[in-house]
């Protein structure tokens, strides 16, 4: 991968200050080379499309919880792909949920994929070990 896409930041979206530190714990422990962003509620996600319209560089991967205060996952899924900051920003949605509804709603707003996120510690490791591999490392994302 180029150094281009190495500074690139991940955007996790996620409200639950538990799964953020197991996140960033995860990502550590696999010596991630990106950056990563947090926004802790779907306001500060959606914050996020002027900064990227103002030229911020775009993240290599949004990693987007459903169940979010103030605006909840898949409206800000929506939101995203409304824009045109953010329309092809590869989106996955890491969440607790299972739900038939979400997965469906999720995918027909053009997630990328649909991960639910794992209680156990070394099960969540081989999920960002799967998302560091794919999404940071394989994948040529857009401009």
């Amino acid at each position: 991968m180029t150094s281009e896409f190495s500074n690139r930041p991940i955007l996790l979206v996620e409200d639950n200050p538990v799964d953020v530190d197991l996140t960033l714990r995860a990502f550590a422990r696999r010596n991630l080379v990106n950056p990563v962003e947090i926004a802790r509620d779907g306001d500060e996600a959606l914050a996020w499309i002027p900064r990227w319209e103002a030229g911020e560089p775009l993240p290599l991967v949004i990693l987007l919880d459903l169940k979010l205060p103030r605006v909840d996952g898949l409206e800000v899924l929506r939101q995203y792909r409304n824009h045109a900051a953010s329309a092809e920003l590869p989106i996955v949605v890491l969440t607790s949920s299972n739900e038939d509804a979400d997965v469906q709603t999720a995918y027909r707003l053009h997630a990328n994929s649909y991960i639910v996120k794992p209680v156990n510690f070394e099960k969540f490791m081989d999920v960002a070990t799967h998302i560091e591999l794919y999404w940071c490392l394989l994948n040529f994302p857009p401009r």
